[in-house]
């Protein structure tokens, strides 16, 4: 049952040291309590302040799961996400303990889907090959067969996953020139269809076998975890690279580098890991994959419109109304 009963000046503790412009509004409105040294806060630190806050606004790297939920104080009545996932939150038992939990959908939908777009093309190009030749003094000049690698123009993406941010990687590919194809649960309407110029796959496995590039964009949940795993890895040809800038949990990794060091795949593009910020040492030692430190939607704009959203979702709650952007036990 969702409470919605009116907290003038609701306790609301921050677990990670967010923008000044988001923090400062945070303390002009509620009673605030914030982690300067944007440290992830230990199980005991999480525990502790759930026993004593209205709301609590986690991150990614905070696992609020069934235990830490059941030892929550009674004040804890909402759970205000900073940031779009919340497969680190258990929504069920948030839900029975009558807790809501808020997300900020939409703001990092364009900062994601460049990060996606610029992987897609680093990776064929070996840009991060390449820079690390010139800063290694290496470099001997150009040569026709220097650094060859491959345009993408006229290839077939792959996209697993086609919400908000599919929708916009599929826009900004098109624009280079690759056909766009996608697997969904649901498809689209033909119209976006059209403008998107893409094609649905209603099974996975047959699309995985036909592109040229796949790129993940699905949430985190029991339905998508490992969904890219050693038997699917196995259908795509040797020729294709991978990208995934969701979650690292629903690429098995270990997989993976297995075909890269194999030559089943021509190379990868990761933003996000399964164990991070621990990274399989045998994939740093792979020069096709090109690694970046989650950092997707890592723009000052993109963080401060989600800390704007968290604000929202709270001041619409402490005023005893339903929070904009409320999560349902069935979110995916």
């Amino acid at each position: 049952m969702s409470d919605t009963r009116r907290c003038a000046h609701p306790r609301v503790i921050v677990t990670r040291d967010l923008p000044g412009a988001v923090t400062g509004r945070m303390e002009q409105l509620f009673d605030t309590r914030l982690n300067r040294t944007d440290a992830a806060l230990s199980r005991d630190e999480l525990a502790q302040a759930v026993a004593d806050c209205d709301v609590l606004v986690p991150t990614v790297t905070d696992t609020i799961d069934a235990e830490l939920i059941a030892g929550a104080g009674e004040r804890l009545r909402l759970i205000a996400n900073f940031g779009a996932g919340v497969n680190h939150i258990d929504l069920r038992a948030a839900r029975a303990r009558g807790i809501l939990v808020t997300n900020t959908p939409g703001v990092l939908t364009e900062d994601t889907a460049d990060m996606t777009m610029a992987l897609i093309v680093s990776v064929p190009r070996r840009l991060a090959e390449g820079e690390k030749l010139v800063r290694s003094g290496q470099w001997k000049g150009w040569s026709p067969g220097g650094m060859l690698g491959h345009r993408i123009g006229g290839k077939k993406l792959g996209i697993v996953g086609m919400g908000r941010i599919g929708q916009a990687v599929a826009a900004r590919a098109r624009a280079f020139g690759l056909s766009i194809h996608y697997h969904n649960r649901r498809r689209l309407p033909a119209v976006l269809e059209a403008q998107l110029g893409a094609t649905w796959h209603a099974d996975l496995d047959e699309m995985l076998g036909s592109v040229d590039v796949l790129t993940l964009h699905t949430p985190l949940n029991d339905d998508s975890r490992d969904l890219i795993d050693a038997r699917r890895i196995a259908l795509l040809r040797p020729h294709v690279y991978v990208i995934n800038a969701s979650r690292g949990g629903i690429l098995d990794e270990g997989a993976l580098v297995e075909a890269l060091e194999a030559g089943r795949l021509a190379g990868a593009g990761l933003d996000v890991w399964r164990f991070e910020p621990e990274i399989d040492p045998r994939l740093l030692a792979l020069p096709n994959v090109v690694m970046t430190p989650h950092m997707g939607s890592a723009t000052l704009e993109g963080r401060i419109a989600t800390g704007e959203k968290v604000i929202a979702n709270i001041r619409m709650w402490a005023d005893g109304h339903r929070p904009p952007d409320q999560v349902l036990e069935g979110w995916a």
